[in-house]
């Protein structure tokens, strides 16, 4: 979506919240990856599921409630998920069906509700505010609750607050399957008693910082002074705290998706260097990648493009499994480049884009890299976003200089 009529479509919301009561759900979908192989499968119901990569260097991405009681849950080693939980039973895990079945709730949310903000595959937040005066705001939310599962079969727990992130805890509040509702000017006590970890943005270093200055419960942050948090933890210790005192005025706002993202090389002289193309494209699809995790995003079909030297344009694609993943991703252009270069000819272009893109908040394939490739990519991640992409590459994308040979236009 274009940025000036976000920042336009932000102002106009804000101010006709200004002159209403506001109702923000959020909804999410209970161990969403589970419940939809349950539906696939009723013999998992009940038993121990943990969904992700297969070997033992393969991580965790989802798990059910019975293997949680052991001590297991996302992001963690499967190895050591095995180990706390070996009667668990291991799913490798689809996700085009959780795409669909994620879609199928996205149809039914957007049937009814006025404002939708889809904030990853099973998350949604809801802008309902005005309806209280024709439905009942809590019993037209709780009838939807009651349609998403009878139409699914789908668990699914609601919050339902003044702002998005009290009703985000009061959906954790709700696990598993319930529903939750903070009245208007109860935000503050209903959070005081609980963990800082329930607060968004409280991540592990932040969470170490505050469990050092002796903060365990929400309650200490409340009475704590905005600028000591400022000088602790920066601007985001501001929004913590404001967080924590339950002052959230971000609006829910509707978005249009992606629909594709690309990049194409033009060399400055044609080439049928095998090792200067594969290094572009190991580059172009490392910096696509990136832009992806950056905007949560997955994508679901890549497409390649050459042109030769006599301008003849060629382009090939493949439906893959949603990921962004460059790991994955480069294993399948080189595919694709190896079925569609059948030629000796110089090249003059070369391009891949990524389409039918998905809200996606993962960091890396969960089902097919290991730990080490994920902390790997989670810690380059976190270096370009601090500092800028070029701050640091792989090896392999390392070319020549400006001045040199093959030296490369992008676009």
């Amino acid at each position: 979506m274009n940025m000036i009529y976000v920042q336009y479509l932000n102002k106009a919301i804000k101010k006709i919240l200004e002159f209403m009561d506001r109702h923000i759900v959020h909804c999410d979908l209970d161990t969403f990856f589970v419940s939809v192989e349950r539906l696939l499968n009723s013999e998992l119901m009940g038993k121990p599921v943990l969904i992700g990569g297969s070997g033992d260097r393969g991580v965790v991405a989802s798990c059910s409630y019975e293997a949680r009681r052991y001590g297991v849950h996302s992001a963690m080693p499967m190895r050591l998920a095995r180990q706390l939980c070996p009667e668990a039973i291991l799913v490798r895990g689809d996700y085009d069906q959780y795409s669909k079945y994620s879609n199928m709730v996205t149809e039914i949310i957007e049937e009814v509700a006025p404002v939708v903000e889809k904030a990853s595959i099973d998350e949604h937040y809801l802008d309902i505010s005005g309806m209280d005066k024709f439905f009942g705001c809590w019993k037209w939310t709780q009838e939807l609750r009651g349609k998403i599962i009878k139409e699914t079969g789908l668990p699914i727990s609601f919050g339902l607050s003044e702002n998005k992130t009290v009703s985000k805890i009061a959906t954790g509040e709700a696990k598993p399957c319930g529903e939750k509702k903070v009245d208007t000017g109860a935000e503050k006590s209903f959070l005081a008693p609980l963990s800082i970890r329930k607060i968004p943005m409280v991540g592990e270093k932040s969470f170490i910082t505050l469990r050092n200055m002796g903060i365990s419960q929400i309650h200490t942050l409340q009475e704590m002074e905005v600028f000591t948090m400022r000088r602790v933890l920066g601007e985001n210790g501001v929004s913590i705290w404001h967080k924590a005192n339950g002052l959230d005025k971000s609006p829910v706002l509707p978005f249009r998706e992606q629909k594709s993202m690309s990049k194409e090389t033009t060399f400055q002289a044609d080439t049928t260097d095998m090792e200067l193309l594969r290094k572009t494209l190991v580059s172009m699809v490392d910096e696509l990648a990136f832009a992806l995790r950056n905007e949560e995003k997955l994508t679901g079909c890549i497409t390649l493009k050459l042109r030769y030297s006599n301008f003849d344009t060629h382009t090939q694609q493949v439906k893959v499994s949603y990921t962004n993943s460059d790991k994955q991703i480069v294993a399948k252009v080189m595919e694709l480049f190896k079925k569609l270069y059948s030629r000796r000819m110089l090249i003059r272009l070369i391009g891949v884009k990524f389409s039918n893109l998905i809200t996606g908040n993962y960091q890396a394939d969960i089902f097919n890299d290991t730990m080490e490739e994920i902390h790997l990519m989670q810690a380059m991640d976190h270096i370009r976003k601090r500092f800028g992409i070029e701050y640091i590459m792989k090896g392999i994308c390392l070319q020549e200089g400006k001045g040199g040979k093959y030296a490369a236009q992008s676009t």
